[in-house]
């Protein structure tokens, strides 16, 4: 497979800079599209994943410049580029939207919404897992079920309680964003 050359730039440092923020973005889509679910509990799958990546993209970073300040500029375009990120996040609620997503109940009035669990990834194993996490046998006792943003399960039982937040473990799941 030919590789994607970028047009010669007047410094190599450039390059690296250009080389490293294309990466950055690539990478942040990637992971978003890999679902809320993906960024609530690393297991060591996830581990390893990250650092394969990390090892495979560096080299698409930096190319032939393994020079300290190769490095550093790719350090500083990580941290630039990241911070945009946040500040167009912060100022653009539609942005904030497709970069955070939005909590997808998963139980309602003790009936679990099998179409929200499906989209979502979620089995009923890891739901009633999550349950027993925050106190609950059985999904009858629930009045809402939730889904977080952050991949965790945030749960209410039908009296009103709300239970504490639980991470949902890492299971074979592979979806889009909503």
């Amino acid at each position: 497979m030919p590789s994607i050359e970028l047009p010669d730039l007047p410094s190599d440092l450039l390059g690296v800079a250009l080389r490293t923020i294309v990466v950055y973005g690539f990478l942040v889509v990637a992971l978003r599209l890999a679902g809320k679910r993906e960024m609530g509990q690393l297991s060591v799958l996830d581990l390893v994943l990250i650092l394969v990546i990390a090892n495979s993209v560096q080299n698409a970073m930096v190319g032939d410049n393994v020079s300290v300040w190769g490095g550093i500029v790719a350090v500083i375009a990580l941290i630039l580029t990241d911070r945009a990120l946040i500040l167009l996040r912060s100022r653009s609620p539609t942005f904030e939207r497709w970069f955070e997503g939005e909590p997808t109940m998963l139980v309602r009035d003790g009936k679990i919404l099998d179409e929200a669990m499906r989209r979502e990834g979620v089995d009923r194993h890891e739901l009633e897992q999550a349950l027993r996490e925050h106190g609950y046998l059985d999904v009858s006792d629930i009045r809402l079920a939730v889904l977080e943003v952050d991949g965790t399960i945030s749960v209410i039982g039908g009296n009103g309680e709300e239970g504490t937040t639980a991470p949902i473990g890492r299971r074979n799941r592979r979806k889009s964003a909503i």
